[in-house]
C-alpha cells in the first residue's frame, strides 16, 4: 500500500533565524573593494590596454574621483579573481598609486564570462581590427559550446579556416553582429582575419593593409604568408584588392610560387583618381528649371574658371 503522506522538507537552520529581505540581500551583487594584486587579466584578453593619451585622462579621473564604474570579475580556481571587464580601469588604478578597486563579483562559467567580456569590451573607441576578430571569434566559438543554434541555415561554418566566406549571413554571424551594430557579413569578414599570421595581422593594425584585401590573403596557405611578408619587405609594397584576389586565386589553383608572387607584387599600381560627385537634387536649387544636366555642367565649368583667373589676378598683384 502506498503511502499518502507528502515529502516534507525541513528548513534548515539557517533559514529558520534569518528573514526574508536577509536573504534577499545575500543573494544581491555587492560591489566590494579587491587589492589589485588579487585582479588577474581574462585568460586569453584579446583587447590590448594601452598607456595612450586616453588612459592619461582615466588616470586623472581615477585620481579626482576614484573608480566610477566598478569592475566585473568572477572566481579564479587558482585564487584571486579574474577580470571580465575593467583592464583599462585596473591599469589606471596601477598608474594613479592605489591598492583597491570596486569590482561586482559574478559566479559565471567560462563561456558565459567570453561573452560578457567580448560584449564590454566592443562598445569601446579606438578598436584595432585584429581585437574584434579575435572577440568575434572568441564570442562565436563560446555560443557553439553553449549549444546555441548556429545551424539554423546550412551556412553553419563561420569562421572555419578551410571554407570560404559564405554568401549569405549565418545566424550566429547576425546575433554576433548585432550587439556590436555590425552585419553578419562583416563579422565573418573579421573572424577570416584570425587566419592571418602575427606579421600580416600586424600590418592590417597599422593600416598598411586595407581590410578588404586582408580578408582575401587569409585564404593563402602559412608558408604562402610568410613568402608575401618577404615580398611585402623586399617590394616596400602591399597588395591591393585585385592583386590579393589573384594571388588567392592562384593559391587554389596551385600555382602561387615564389616567382609568381613576386611578379603579381611588382606591377605597378594604378592611382587612384580623385572624384567629386554632386547629386542632382544637390545642384538643381542654383539653376533654372529649363536647364539640363550638360547647361549645368558647362556653366560650374565657366565659373569656376572666372574664379580661378579672379585669383590669380589677385595673387600677381
Amino acid at each position: 500500500m502506498k503511502s499518502s503522506a507528502k515529502k516534507v522538507e525541513l528548513a534548515s537552520v539557517d533559514d529558520l533565524f534569518t528573514t526574508e529581505e536577509s536573504r534577499q540581500d545575500a543573494a544581491r551583487e555587492k560591489i566590494v573593494e579587491i587589492p589589485l594584486a588579487e585582479l588577474f587579466p581574462f585568460e586569453g584578453h584579446p583587447f590590448s590596454v594601452r598607456d595612450d593619451e586616453a588612459m592619461k585622462e582615466t588616470v586623472e579621473s581615477v585620481k579626482e574621483v576614484g573608480v566610477v564604474v566598478p569592475a566585473i570579475a568572477r572566481p579564479r580556481e587558482g585564487g584571486g579573481y579574474e577580470l571580465i571587464s575593467g583592464h583599462r580601469r585596473k591599469r589606471a588604478c596601477e598608474l594613479a598609486g592605489l591598492e583597491t578597486m570596486p569590482v561586482i563579483v559574478r559566479n559565471m562559467d567560462r563561456d558565459a564570462a567570453i561573452i560578457a567580456m567580448v560584449d564590454s569590451n566592443l562598445q569601446r573607441e579606438n578598436i584595432l581590427p585584429i581585437e574584434k576578430a579575435k572577440a568575434y571569434k572568441m564570442k562565436l566559438e563560446a555560443m557553439k559550446r553553449q549549444g546555441k543554434r548556429t545551424d539554423l541555415t546550412s551556412r553553419q561554418v563561420v569562421g572555419k579556416s578551410d571554407d570560404p566566406v559564405p554568401e549569405k549571413k549565418t545566424e550566429a554571424a547576425d546575433i554576433i553582429g548585432s550587439d556590436a551594430g555590425d552585419s553578419g557579413r562583416q563579422v565573418q569578414r573579421y573572424i577570416r582575419l584570425t587566419e592571418l599570421s602575427p606579421e600580416l595581422q600586424q600590418m592590417v593594425d597599422d593600416k598598411k593593409i586595407a581590410m578588404t584585401p586582408a580578408v582575401e590573403i587569409s585564404y593563402l596557405k602559412p608558408e604562402e604568408q610568410a613568402l608575401l611578408v618577404e615580398t611585402i619587405e623586399s617590394e616596400q609594397t602591399t597588395p591591393s584588392l585585385s592583386q590579393a584576389q589573384r594571388m588567392k586565386k592562384m593559391s587554389q589553383e596551385g600555382k602561387l610560387t615564389e616567382d609568381t608572387m613576386l611578379s603579381v607584387m611588382s606591377e605597378q599600381k594604378k592611382p587612384e583618381v580623385d572624384r567629386i560627385v554632386f547629386t542632382g537634387d544637390t545642384l538643381r536649387k542654383y539653376f533654372p528649371k529649363s536647364y539640363t544636366p550638360k547647361k549645368m555642367e558647362e556653366t560650374i565649368i565657366g565659373l569656376l574658371e572666372s574664379w580661378m583667373k579672379k585669383r590669380q589676378r589677385s595673387q600677381e598683384r
